[in-house]
Parts: C-alpha cells; sequence; structure tokens
C-alpha cells in the first residue's frame, strides 16, 4: 500500500448509498483518499434527495453522475485499491475482474430510495444513508494501513460493517 489510495463504492443503482461514499471520501480524505462509485445497474441519474442530502451539509455535488461499474474494469481506468458494496444486492452479483486486485468488503446500507413515507421520512431515510457512511468512510480513513497486511487490512474494513465498530 502506498499512501494514497482509490476507494470505489457499488450500489445497484449508483443513484444515493455509493454516490454519498464517493463524495464522503474525496471530502473527508484531504487527497490520500479518492472516492469513486458505479452501479451494477446504474440508474442513468442521482436520486435528486441524495443531492439534497448532500447539499444540507454543504458537500459538492458538481460532477456527479450515475455509472456502470464496468468503466472501473476497463484499460486505462484508475486502479483501485479498495472495492466496497454498499448494498446487499450487488455484493450478491458476480463482480467484474479488477485490475489490480484489491482489497474488497462489503458494508450493508439501507437503500434510502426505498422508504416510503411523507417528505419528513424519507428525507431522514436519505440523511440516516449518508450519516451511516460519513461514519464508516470516517473510520476507514483513519485506520493504519501501511501497517497491516493485506487479510489484515479486509478483516478491519468488513469489521466497520459492525455497528459498534
Amino acid at each position: 500500500m502506498h499512501g494514497h489510495y482509490n476507494v470505489l463504492y457499488i450500489c445497484t443503482g449508483n443513484s444515493a448509498r455509493s454516490i454519498f461514499a464517493e463524495v464522503l471520501t474525496d471530502h473527508l480524505g484531504h487527497g490520500h483518499f479518492k472516492g469513486y462509485s458505479a452501479g451494477s445497474h446504474p440508474l442513468g441519474h442521482i436520486h435528486p434527495r441524495t443531492l439534497e442530502a448532500l447539499t444540507a451539509v454543504n458537500l459538492p455535488t458538481t460532477g456527479l453522475r450515475s455509472k456502470g461499474w464496468d468503466e472501473f474494469a476497463r484499460p486505462g481506468a484508475p486502479v483501485m485499491d479498495f472495492i466496497i458494496t454498499v448494498c446487499d444486492q450487488a455484493a450478491a452479483e458476480q463482480c467484474p475482474a479488477w485490475p489490480g486486485a484489491p482489497i474488497t468488503a462489503h458494508w450493508s446500507i439501507p437503500d434510502p430510495a426505498k422508504v416510503v413515507g411523507d417528505d419528513d421520512t424519507i428525507r431522514k431515510a436519505f440523511a440516516l444513508a449518508r450519516g451511516l457512511l460519513q461514519q464508516r468512510i470516517g473510520l476507514l480513513l483513519n485506520l493504519p494501513i501501511e501497517k497491516l497486511d493485506r487479510l489484515a487490512l479486509k478483516s478491519r474494513i468488513e469489521a466497520l460493517q459492525a455497528p459498534d465498530a
């Protein structure tokens, strides 16, 4: 491991959770971590509530787009150090062969786009997903990456899934 890390977050639609993770990693990573996001079956647009939840906490939304994971498996794509699925459906799918043999992990984040209810209920679901990802990403960014071997690092990243991590 080398001191600058690329992290790809995967979800099915790439419209909410993985987008949150991309933005949060860029924001909290201070140039040491670069976030990317993709979907196994991208919707082609970002959920409006995702953009609302990001701007509510002054996070940037410029340049964000919904994209497929095949974009990151092609020659010339950025080489990923970590690939983290953030939805259970994408975690169960057959992923592409990723260049560079990245460390993979899964974090189950409830899908805010599937929440039904009034505006306040839906807004809270998006804020919850953003908050869970912010907590886990903050912990990821503070792992002693250079001091851990691949197996220990994978184990530590997976353990961030636990609510008491």
